[in-house]
């Protein structure tokens, strides 16, 4: 399964609400919790953890850089920086494959149509057109 970014996720939001993340956000927060704002928490988890995963990645490219020596005080910050970059990744698949599953399980309804006008009775034929003949 490939792995979506915060960024199509925030899109499929989108998409979904009809409006920009950023009012989405703004209008979630003067309303009860409910899909919208469980949408938004997991788009928030997930854009943290790819910064997690950026900063960490980073972090240990520094570490191996092929220019430096590495000792036991490196080594300790080299696990320790696996272990994060680990437990983000982790975290970013947990969130993707989430926010993905309940973003399927949704659809975007249609804006309700006015109903079609009410037929109107056929007009009475005008007064001189009706039959003058006395009755039996």
């Amino acid at each position: 399964m490939p792995h979506l970014t915060s960024t199509e996720i925030a899109g499929r939001i989108e998409d979904l609400y009809g409006a920009p993340l950023a009012d989405l956000e703004a209008h979630a927060k003067d309303q009860p919790p409910g899909m919208l704002s469980a949408l938004l928490g997991m788009h928030n988890d997930l854009a943290l953890a790819e910064r997690s995963i950026d900063l960490h990645r980073d972090h240990l490219a520094r570490l191996l850089n092929p220019e430096r020596q590495l000792g036991s005080h490196e080594v300790s910050h080299l696990l320790d920086g696996s272990r994060r970059l680990a437990e983000a990744v982790a975290v970013r698949d947990v969130q993707t494959k989430s926010a993905t599953a309940v973003l399927q399980s949704l659809a975007r309804v249609p804006a309700p149509t006015p109903p079609p006008p009410a037929l109107s009775p056929p007009p009475a034929p005008p007064l001189s057109a009706r039959n003058t003949a006395p009755s039996r």
